[in-house]
């Protein structure tokens, strides 16, 4: 179904991608190939090559040939790839062409000449399959990144297209997300469609794929069944910067420090359509640690952390820390938020100026020395001169995160921080996430990363539509808690 012969590419204009290095790639009908591999290794340019992006889009030096369904696609308009190719992106946002979620999912069969009616029920289908009822009739723009996420796959799905391509679709899902789009992507294969992910997140994909392709700095370095795959040792795969088949497991938990420091919330509440978004009378957290705020897609965790860094202009209550109070507007002040969605707060020319933008200014020497420590924290420092929406969505993340790093904000919020990346540099986050906690910040990690919790976390806080069920240190009972939630979901 997919052919790759002797096939290199060389982006034009961003020259801190890498690009590809005579790949052959041989991908059967029916098949479910997993792309895997450090951030920036190539993975995201072969679905690029696959679904017609390049060089229709990115454009760049092609060398070799591509063909799909026997079909050499050198020349082709990219009309011709719609029919036979449906793309999931990472940042769904960017595939979005209407305003609410039932136009989204029409809207690739309408533009195919689909006749009406078997698009009404090709959506019925596709709305029952991936349990979406509940976001129908929905403004895209009051979705959460999980929510968007299944829409975007959602609307692929309803085109019924011979090959999917999915760019690390479970970035911004919950476990239970995860689970729905597995099904899906286990009736795609029943259905013989071709399938090719690039994912950082595998455990979910060890009973689906058949083939595992493991790439670095553009070249194919091995390519390994599934059942080669799933045998390798925990060791290796952190060697090769892959995630973890079983990030629930732990060796060990933090030991917990009981602070007499608080932050307290009162009459927390925000209204969206007059249904209650968030509601909390009062909530007691302690100061200087990392809580990792759990929850399902849509349960209110970013609505919390917009509310907590007065963000939401709309939003009720009061901050109070060592008896001072601080409403929406001074909260601004105290606080730091990484986005989940970072191209909302990238704004300099280069990566350098992106991070000292954050900094006061009075000592530029000093600015810019810190700010190089803090890239090379992040594994940046090479990209110190490239534009920040020149790089990858990984690398954008952990721009961001050093912006924050560079701020003297007292409370930091970070949205999903570990999204898109790879193990190494997950484990990056997780030692600057430290690091910003030994400095004194108080630390809020929204994410449905398992290994991120583990790594660094030294409190959990559960919420659930717009409700905080419970906060716990991290510790065994803690830790009941939080498997009772993946278990369940």
């Amino acid at each position: 179904m997919i052919e790759f012969r002797n096939l290199s590419f060389s982006y034009k204009s961003e020259k801190n991608d890498i690009g590809l290095k005579n790949i052959n790639l041989h991908i059967k009908k029916g098949q479910v190939t997993v792309l895997c591999g450090k951030s920036g290794c190539g993975k995201t340019t072969i679905t690029r090559l696959i679904n017609g992006l390049i060089p229709h889009y990115y454009e760049g030096k092609i060398e070799g040939d591509i063909f799909i369904d026997g079909s050499n696609m050198k020349g082709k308009a990219l009309s011709e790839y719609s029919g036979k190719v449906g793309a999931v992106f990472q940042n769904p946002r960017s595939q979005f062409f209407s305003v609410d979620t039932t136009g989204e999912l029409a809207f690739g069969c309408e533009n195919m000449g689909i006749n009406p009616q078997i698009i009404y029920q090709r959506i019925g289908e596709t709305v029952l399959a991936f349990q979406i009822e509940n976001l129908m009739e929905r403004s895209l723009f009051a979705l959460s990144g999980g929510e968007k996420q299944k829409i975007a796959c959602a609307s692929v799905s309803v085109m019924e297209p011979d090959i999917y391509v999915l760019d690390e679709p479970t970035s911004n899902l919950d476990v239970h997300s995860i689970t729905e789009l597995k099904k899906v992507v286990a009736q795609w294969k029943r259905e013989d469609k071709t399938i090719v992910i690039a994912e950082h997140r595998l455990y979910w994909l060890t009973e689906l794929a058949d083939t595992f392709i493991y790439l670095e700095e553009g070249s194919i370095i091995t390519e390994l069944s599934k059942d080669e795959f799933i045998v390798l040792p925990i060791e290796k795969l952190q060697h090769m910067g892959l995630r973890s088949l079983n990030p629930f497991y732990y060796n060990s938990l933090p030991d917990t420090i009981i602070r007499n420091k608080t932050i307290v919330l009162e009459n927390f509440s925000l209204l969206y359509k007059k249904k209650k978004a968030l509601d909390i009378r009062k909530l007691t957290l302690p100061q200087n640690e990392i809580i990792g705020i759990l929850g399902q897609n849509g349960a209110g965790k970013t609505t919390f952390a917009k509310c907590l860094c007065g963000l939401e202009k709309k939003a009720k209550g009061i901050l109070r820390i060592n008896e001072k109070y601080y409403g929406q507007k001074q909260r601004i002040a105290l606080s730091y938020m990484v986005m989940q969605d970072v191209n909302h707060q990238l704004f300099a020319e280069s990566v350098l100026d992106e991070v000292l933008l954050s900094m006061d200014g009075e000592d530029e020497k000093s600015d810019a020395k810190l700010a190089r420590e803090i890239l090379t924290s992040l594994n940046l420092l090479d990209k110190q001169e490239c534009h920040p929406m020149s790089l990858s969505g990984g690398e954008k993340q952990r721009v961001a995160i050093g912006s924050a790093i560079a701020s003297k904000k007292q409370i930091v919020v970070f949205d999903e921080p570990t999204s898109g990346l790879d193990y190494r540099h997950m484990w990056e986050v997780s030692k600057n996430l430290k690091r910003l906690q030994k400095m004194g910040k108080s630390l809020f990690i929204i994410t449905h990363d398992p290994e991120l919790i583990y790594s660094c976390c030294t409190y959990i806080m559960f919420i659930n539509k717009g409700e905080v069920e419970w906060l716990e240190p991290m510790n065994e009972n803690c830790v009941v808690k939080m498997n009772h939630f993946f278990e369940n979901n």
